[in-house]
């Protein structure tokens, strides 16, 4: 009795403390709309649904007395406003959060963080030809790609940006290539600070915290932005320029945005907005598209590997449609299962070229939204048979197809 007692005034203790360090609140109402539950919940509370007098500088989330790890995304124009994400929401479960805030001034948080997105690139070296010399990598939130930067330049760490959550990482060629790699992790901590550093060898193999786990080569490695031309994937390989800017580098999310002016699909020129994003609890990498001219598709896809196999689904209103392999495809020789997701209504077809098996899609209005993941089975707690990962995958089609419900309820 003494131990429930003790719980109790702890918790009024807390409350009681919330209630003195921020002197505002609101509620927010948030659904889960099927019949499986959900965890690792990724919950956006938007800009525009925010009290007026709302302070990004001074606030905390709270689940009766727990208090939720958020942050507020400002840069990243897809996923404004309060980010956060819940444990766990129970089938057809609503639960009802309050938000405190102070009008002015600001109260830090200090959370464990769980995604993380970086850019390195070298400085105080030299460009000869195509290859930069000397120099130290040096993180940044902003790089246009200096033009005779080209595959093994060595001047961008790990050869491009890195995103990843508690669960995977990934990373994408920011060259000619353009197509999206994976890291595969074998601890939950962020660990891309620590790929790359003594060059692009050491990460082929198995390192204390994981190791680049799929083989890309020509193809589209898993998500990588193309445009099909009738007989092969073209890959965002000639543009006039590309500009690319870590949006976020939160506790719960994370994301980069790349400008892609006058990319030539070989048809049409087009400038390219993609914007990458992954929260924590998560494998699965968000890839939001925005296109200034008019373009009959975009397709996106997976490395042809023959030791794996290779899964279809249209989707339809209960599952995102998706293309998707399974087998011992990672570098490692062990169990790696990748796959592209999309809405039913965005599908055109699926086919393939030589190097990928691909699926197309329709953007509408010039944009297109899709989703990518991996699982390694090295990973903590890893998916490590085909049935496990088809369950996964399935599941992860459902939640796309019926995301959570959030509204704000009162203030």
């Amino acid at each position: 009795m003494k131990s429930f007692l003790g719980v109790v005034l702890m918790f009024a203790a807390l409350a009681c403390q919330a209630q003195k360090e921020f002197k505002e609140s609101f509620k927010v109402k948030v659904t889960n709309p099927t019949s499986f539950a959900r965890t690792d919940v990724l919950v956006r509370i938007p800009k525009d649904k925010l009290p007026k007098d709302f302070n990004a500088r001074a606030y905390s989330v709270y689940d009766k007395q727990t208090e939720v790890p958020s942050q507020y995304n400002a840069k990243d124009l897809n996923l404004t406003g309060i980010v956060l994400v819940l444990e766990k929401l129970n089938a057809a479960e609503s639960k009802e959060l309050v938000v405190r805030y102070n009008k002015s001034g600001e109260v830090k948080r200090e959370y464990t963080k769980r995604t993380q997105a970086e850019l390195s690139y070298k400085e105080g070296g030299e460009w000869k030809n195509r290859e930069y010399i000397g120099g130290d990598f040096k993180n940044v939130d902003y790089l246009r790609v200096p033009p005779q930067h080209k595959d093994h330049s060595w001047f961008i760490r790990y050869e491009g940006p890195g995103w990843e959550s508690d669960k995977v990482g990934y990373r994408f060629y920011l060259d000619q290539r353009n197509a999206v790699d994976v890291f595969g992790k074998s601890v939950k901590e962020p660990t891309l600070q620590k790929a790359g550093l003594d060059g692009f060898d050491s990460y082929h193999h198995l390192q204390e915290w994981g190791m680049d786990v799929l083989k890309v080569a020509k193809s589209l490695g898993v998500g990588s932005i193309g445009y099909f031309n009738g007989k092969s994937a073209v890959r965002v390989e000639l543009t006039d320029s590309v500009a690319c800017r870590i949006t976020e580098n939160g506790v719960v999310y994370s994301s980069i945005q790349t400008n892609y002016y006058g990319w030539n699909t070989g048809s049409t020129k087009t400038d390219l907005v993609s914007t990458l994003g992954i929260h924590a609890g998560s494998r699965v990498t968000k890839n939001s598209l925005t296109l200034s001219t008019v373009v009959d598709n975009i397709c996106s896809g997976l490395i042809k590997d023959p030791k794996a196999t290779l899964f279809k689904h249209l989707g339809d209103n209960n599952r995102y449609g998706y293309i998707a392999s399974y087998g011992k495809q990672s570098l490692n020789n062990d169990n790696l299962g990748i796959a592209v997701l999309f809405a039913a209504d965005d599908f055109m077809e699926f086919t393939e070229d030589q190097f990928s098996h691909i699926v197309k899609m329709k953007p509408t209005s010039g944009k297109l939204t899709y989703y990518f993941l991996a699982a390694w089975e090295g990973e903590p707690g890893g998916i490590k048979t085909e049935e496990a990962f088809l369950a996964y995958l399935n599941e992860e089609a459902g939640k796309l197809a019926h995301p959570v419900k959030v509204s704000v309820t009162a203030k």
